[in-house]
């Protein structure tokens, strides 16, 4: 992470973690749960010895911006939401007409922190290979025990702990990166999604810059 010195600060890598930190020492009323959140915000990262042959170009990056799922959720429904977290993604990727595989990812390839975590990849035909383009991940209380968020009536003993997910939704640098590849013709111009047209006034095809 990057740290501001001499102010003690430091610059988030997601806005996973300033959302949930909002209910720091809380307890939630149950009847508002689950919470569902979403976050745009620009995300700084060191990547620090990440950078080589494969990950070269835009595809890792210090500065990006991104949108992020969060929900906070009882335990009893929070393996049903990280499916639907799931296929908010699914439904995105899907809607820009891009080729990804889902991949559940097994305890060895996971930190600590996720008890279950889905990833997408794109593929993408310059490195021959699919890539990470979401993460998602069901916490459950790993993180509420750390940030003391509880669910019941406030000021009644024994409140359980809350479960916590998060999932990104898109992250500009590499959604960039996997709408060119994937869409680009022959001759070097890229036909733009459909569900994109509308935001480009109505243009169907990016041309190469001839200045």
């Amino acid at each position: 992470m990057y740290g501001i010195d001499p102010d003690g600060y430091y610059m988030i890598a997601t806005s996973e973690h300033p959302l949930t930190a909002m209910y720091m020492q809380e307890t939630i009323p149950e009847e508002l749960l689950p919470l569902k959140i979403v976050g745009v915000s620009s995300c700084f990262r060191r990547e620090v010895g990440a950078h080589g042959q494969s990950d070269r170009g835009i595809w890792r990056v210090h500065q990006f911006t991104k949108v992020e799922q969060i929900i906070i959720a009882t335990p009893e429904t929070s393996w049903e939401l990280h499916e639907e977290l799931l296929q908010n993604c699914v439904d995105l990727w899907d809607a820009l007409g891009l080729h990804y595989e889902v991949v559940n990812i097994c305890t060895g390839d996971m930190g600590t922190v996720a008890a279950r975590k889905y990833d997408l990849e794109a593929w993408l035909p310059g490195a021959k290979a699919f890539k990470e383009i979401v993460s998602c991940s069901n916490c459950t209380d790993y993180q509420a025990n750390r940030l003391e968020i509880r669910y019941g009536t406030p000021g009644h003993p024994n409140q359980p702990m809350v479960h916590t997910l998060n999932s990104t939704a898109v992250a500009t640098s590499r959604a960039l990166v996997a709408i060119i590849e994937q869409n680009q013709l022959e001759d070097g111009r890229v036909r733009i999604p459909d569900v994109l047209r509308s935001y480009m006034q109505g243009q169907e095809i990016l041309e190469p810059c001839t200045w």
